[in-house]
């Protein structure tokens, strides 16, 4: 197996606990519209295909598509106005990064938050880390598909046998499969750690601390 000299890291309950910004953001929006509200247990787990997907979830079912696209419309304006209101790294995470950035680790993002916000919490909360940034653009096939991640992949300039993924639900692990990676599944995200597990993930880790631990391991 080759060295780990790469690291491709989802966002949203991997680098960012982003639960509640993207709670009373769905809230907001909803409200807006007249609909019933959303709990916080249940944004958990509509999140990590995209907002689109998470406002379809969030919507009353009987909610028709020319009304479902005007929430999602009000829904992205508040977000882009307030999603760093409570958003932050998960304790532990920055000081991880440190540690993978001193040993020469490469490091990228691939979100399914639309790119222009994964961009713009990256640059605020991890500049200094990660350089590369791939998030949801039209006409690119979100995550599970491989596109974005190889599209980072191919701007860190390595392979994905030197690669591993990292992230906090079932759509990452079987990113990196179809991608051709490895994948490191974290627990204190938005997926339980059954979830991860019975979706193949290469291994398991509670703790920034263990994440940054496993992946030095690996670059020997």
């Amino acid at each position: 197996m080759q060295p780990i000299n790469a690291v491709i890291f989802d966002l949203d309950g991997t680098l960012l606990n982003t639960l509640d910004d993207l709670t009373t953001a769905v809230n907001f929006a909803l409200d807006a519209h007249g609909m019933p509200r959303r709990t916080r247990a249940e944004v958990r787990t509509f999140v990590g295909h995209g907002v689109a997907n998470l406002i379809a979830r969030s919507v009353p079912a009987d909610t028709d598509r020319e009304t479902t696209a005007q929430v999602l419309d009000t829904f992205r304006a508040y977000y882009a106005e307030h999603s760093l209101d409570a958003t932050a790294p998960y304790n532990g995470i920055l000081p991880a990064l440190a540690r993978l950035k001193a040993t020469g680790i490469a490091m990228a993002v691939v979100s399914n938050k639309l790119e222009e916000a994964t961009a713009a919490l990256c640059r605020h909360f991890f500049g200094e880390y990660i350089a590369v940034v791939v998030g949801d653009i039209p006409n690119r096939p979100r995550k599970p598909a491989p596109d974005g991640t190889l599209a980072a992949l191919a701007r860190l300039g390595v392979s994905a046998d030197e690669a591993i993924f990292v992230g906090d639900a079932d759509t990452d692990v079987l990113t990196a499969r179809n991608a051709g990676m490895r994948c490191l599944g974290v627990t204190w995200g938005f997926r339980d750690a059954n979830i991860l597990r019975d979706a193949g993930a290469t291994a398991l880790v509670d703790t920034p601390t263990q994440l940054a631990n496993y992946l030095l391991n690996g670059r020997a």
